[in-house]
């Protein structure tokens, strides 16, 4: 098979050969016949040539000046048909079409010369030369066609069009969703479409570095749409930059609050301006029921108040001061059914010199087990094993002892319970970046307080709008998992997957990534890119390759399975240009779950919103002394629960065994 086409390959080019050949010739008897007394001449001529002349003269040929000129050129086009030349990248067709051009000019602009009154010879000579050139710059234009490269490779050197797909025009609603219109490239034409995050109970990542637009582009929508919904969300929105997010929430809450079917409040804590901020207590008893739950509320604020903690859970020394917070804790709350248990008492009450607090803490049976190694600590003289269990707890804690912190967490404004159905509650919680150790702390307690309390069937529907989480110490993974059910929708914000890793270990972050069902990223780096580009996946995408050698061109075209969203791709997104993926519902299907867009913000309209909001309310007007007063309250309360309850125990025989003196033994 090899061999017979070889055969054809050569019988062809010598067809071609010979039909240049023939062109070539018809030419020379043009010169020949038109110019036969400048052969004359040169002696060029003889009685064969001219018989022969003679006969080809018969048959018409010569009839007409340019009948032969037209004929041998036809026989130069068709053997150009079938040339082939060493292909190259560099020959365009315009440099082949100025050689044609220039060549049929000459070609036939050549006739003029004729005209000219020189002698024969001058005139013959002027003649052939240019229609020889002609030819030759039409020869060398043809063979120039045959050397360009007709299947152009893609200009597109950073492959945007190939990696463009379909993607979600239709507008998807839900009574939790949550929809932005779109603009994205499809086939090299902008569409416009929607992304619909039509099950946020799955959970909402919200990510990339600063500036990329998660608060102006997402969760600004994310806080409009939940609070202006037929049914409007309960909601604990975290505000890191307070009063960014906040103002907004209680605008639109203002907007929409006739549309609750129950009473609604809008509630702030802020530690910055007292006077616009509500107080609650972080220890309600309604979220705290046993002994385990002080437990987590202990390690929620050891934990963020010592970040390195997290990676050390386990340790003696960072289990013994949880557990002695622990033990304090629920001893408030089963004091007086609660009536002391704030977290301002727990850190008044740590401070008491170690007789009287252990005495008094030995009152509670359920703490005992808890209690135990601190006191045979203390009893043995075991100084320093006792510091570390205790020190740590205080050191850390003694940060919180301000009087702002203390009267706002001593009070009770409002329940923890932001979900109940007969009330529904939309509560802002607001950070400052130039406190955020201290304040994230009690911010987180709070969080996962609530958590605690909302979580539970038959409640309100709520949305976590928690924009830079994992300044926070909150675990999310429970409510992520069992929340979807309990109609809780969570909206997490960060910049990147190392925060989380930084914050929570590389386990947790792990997990919490993996867990929710909507990813959005704008522009991130490194090992959050890839996560995101991993998930888009891939699509078919067109490969063109060139291969040019001495003898042949070949251009070999193929579909290729590639990332939609190249990593390097996402570390240049521009800002409110996101991709990810969104989940969908039994009930609601979503064909293209993955997108790649630019959200459309109407930021003119957004700015002429904002210059008719209220600002947050005064709450009361709140001065230095009844702050300070509210201080010397707190650990006036401390030393009388100390107090009367030693005395309690001196006068008790029953319980004078519980009675602690330095070195005396333990009955």
């Amino acid at each position: 098979m090899a061999m017979q086409t070889g055969e054809n390959e050569q019988a062809m080019r010598k067809i071609l050969d010979m039909t240049r050949f023939i062109s070539i010739t018809l030419l020379l008897f043009h010169c020949y016949y038109f110019l036969y007394a400048a052969f004359d001449q040169w002696q060029l001529t003889s009685s064969f040539t001219d018989r022969l002349l003679g006969n080809i003269r018969n048959t018409g040929l010569f009839s007409n000046f340019h009948k032969s000129k037209l004929i041998a050129l036809g026989f130069l086009c068709i053997s150009l048909m079938g040339a082939k030349g060493r292909k190259n990248e560099k020959i365009n067709y315009r440099t082949a079409f100025c050689y044609l051009v220039t060549g049929l000019l000459l070609y036939f602009l050549s006739s003029l010369t004729l005209l000219l009154q020189w002698n024969n010879i001058t005139v013959a000579v002027i003649y052939i030369g240019i229609l020889s050139l002609g030819y030759l710059l039409m020869l060398s234009g043809g063979t120039l066609l045959s050397r360009i490269i007709k299947q152009k490779l893609s200009d597109d050197p950073f492959n945007l069009e190939n990696e463009t797909f379909p993607q979600e025009t239709r507008l998807i609603t839900n009574e939790f969703s949550i929809n932005l219109p779109t603009r994205f490239r499809y086939k090299g034409k902008i569409h416009a479409g929607y992304l619909n995050v039509i099950s946020p109970q799955r959970g909402v990542i919200c990510q990339g570095s600063a500036g990329s637009g998660k608060t102006a582009f997402f969760l600004r929508h994310v806080i409009t749409q939940c609070l202006g919904k037929e049914e409007p969300f309960s909601a604990l929105i975290y505000d890191f930059k307070f009063p960014d997010l906040s103002i907004i929430a209680y605008n639109h809450w203002l907007l929409n609050k006739h549309r609750y079917k129950a009473k609604s409040d809008c509630f702030f804590i802020n530690f910055d301006d007292l006077s616009r901020s509500h107080r609650a207590n972080v220890f309600d008893p309604l979220g705290m029921t046993d002994i385990t739950d002080a437990s987590e509320s202990a390690r929620t604020i050891l934990l963020g108040l010592n970040k390195e903690w997290s990676k050390k859970q386990g340790d003696f020394f960072v289990e013994s001061p949880i557990n002695f917070v622990t033990a304090v804790i629920w001893f408030l709350r089963k004091y007086k059914h609660g009536m002391y248990c704030t977290l301002p008492h727990v850190l008044e009450l740590i401070q008491i010199n170690y007789d009287d607090l252990f005495s008094v803490l030995r009152l509670e049976p359920e703490i005992s087990v808890l209690l135990n190694p601190f006191i045979s600590a203390y009893l043995s003289n075991a100084k320093e094993q006792l510091e570390g269990q205790i020190a740590s707890a205080k050191i850390a804690l003694a940060r919180l002892t301000s009087p702002q912190l203390y009267y706002v967490l001593s009070g009770d404004d409002f329940s923890l319970d932001i979900n109940n159905p007969k009330h529904p509650v939309v509560l802002c919680m607001g950070n400052n970046p130039q406190k955020i150790m201290t304040y994230g702390a009690v911010l987180s307690l709070y969080t996962n307080r609530i958590l605690k309390i909302i979580n539970q069937k038959d409640k309100h529907k709520c949305a976590l709008v928690l924009d830079e989480e994992p300044t926070l110490t909150v675990d999310l993974n429970t409510v992520v998992s069992t929340g979807r059910q309990n109609k809780i929708c969570t909206f997490i914000g960060l910049q990147e997957v190392a925060q989380l890793r930084k914050e929570y270990g590389k386990d947790s972050a792990e997990v919490l990534i993996n867990m929710v069902g909507n990813l959005i990223s704008g522009q991130v780096t490194g090992d959050s890119a890839k996560q995101v580009s991993e998930r888009i996946g891939k699509i078919n995408q067109n490969k063109t390759s060139l291969s040019i050698n001495s003898g042949d061109t070949s251009i070999s075209k193929s579909l290729q399975l590639d990332y939609a969203v190249p990593a390097s791709k996402m570390a240049n997104l521009s800002s409110g240009e996101f991709a990810g993926t969104v989940a969908d519902t039994p009930q609601q299907k979503i064909e293209y779950k993955a997108f790649h867009c630019q959200i459309v913000n109407d930021f003119d309209a957004i700015n002429r919103e904002e210059k008719n909001y209220k600002p947050i309310p005064v709450i009361r007007k709140v001065d230095s002394q009844m702050v300070q007063r509210n201080y010397e309250q707190i650990r006036q309360d401390v030393q009388d629960i100390v107090n009367s309850e030693l005395f309690r125990l001196m006068n008790d025989p029953a319980l004078m065994h519980l009675i602690i003196k330095k070195n005396s033994p333990v009955k």
